[in-house]
């Protein structure tokens, strides 16, 4: 079922040049630790930073350039973030806490624009849901796979999408079942999804294997009446 909206919800520029600027920063720091050079600081850099809305705009949306290509401020963010890694990446501990309560923040903002966007496409309310989350963690999820590792959206950690995805389920029933303006139902999802993520953090909540099984190695346990067989 299309559930079409004809206005966006979007943030102030600087606010999305910020973002940009952060999440390049995570995937410049990641480059450095591998110690890659110049192509690879700014390639892991620009997934990172722009990933989840090139994910958005050419694989779903397809309604022409993506945003982050077609106005070269979000280039420069990613620069920025190059820079700042290149400059800083020793110092960066210290400010570990501060780069994830602002993470935090950003991931609700990217869940309900690329939901937003996604509305305003015609896509049904379900896809709309799931292009927010893509929007929100798709450059994360970029980021590992060029660098060969399983990527951690996909093991169980400290919850993260989950905050996306609750973030954008909420933008939507704020915005179809109870009819509130776009922007009150976005800040809303994103105070949510921020609220999620923070007590994650704080608590270390954590997401858990849908089965658990033993390791290869381990021995097999003994029958249920204690007797061998």
């Amino acid at each position: 079922m299309a559930a079409q909206i004809h206005e966006q919800f979007t943030f102030p520029i600087y606010f999305d040049l910020g973002a940009t600027f952060l999440y390049a920063l995570t995937g410049a720091l990641v480059a450095i630790r591998r110690q890659y050079d110049i192509i690879g600081l700014f390639v892991l850099a620009l997934v990172s930073g722009v990933g989840g809305g090139l994910m958005r705009d050419c694989i779903f949306i397809q309604n022409g350039p993506p945003l982050a290509i077609k106005d070269e401020r979000y280039l420069y963010a990613v620069i920025a973030g190059c820079l700042a890694a290149a400059l800083f990446s020793h110092r960066m501990d210290r400010l570990q806490k501060v780069v994830l309560f602002a993470d935090a923040l950003g991931l609700g903002a990217y869940a309900v624009v690329g939901v937003s966007r996604a509305l305003n496409a015609d896509f049904s309310i379900v896809a709309a849901i799931m292009i927010g989350v893509i929007n929100a963690s798709g450059g994360g999820l970029l980021r590992d796979v060029l660098v060969n590792e399983e990527p951690l959206l996909f093991k169980p950690g400290q919850v993260y999408v989950l905050a996306a995805l609750a973030g954008a389920s909420l933008f939507v029933l704020f915005l179809k079942e109870f009819h509130e303006p776009i922007r009150v139902a976005g800040l809303w999802a994103v105070g949510v999804t921020f609220l999620v993520r923070l007590l994650a953090i704080i608590f270390n909540w954590k997401t858990v294997a849908v089965v658990r099984r033993p390791p290869a190695d381990s021995p097999a346990p003994p029958p249920a009446d204690g007797k061998d067989k």
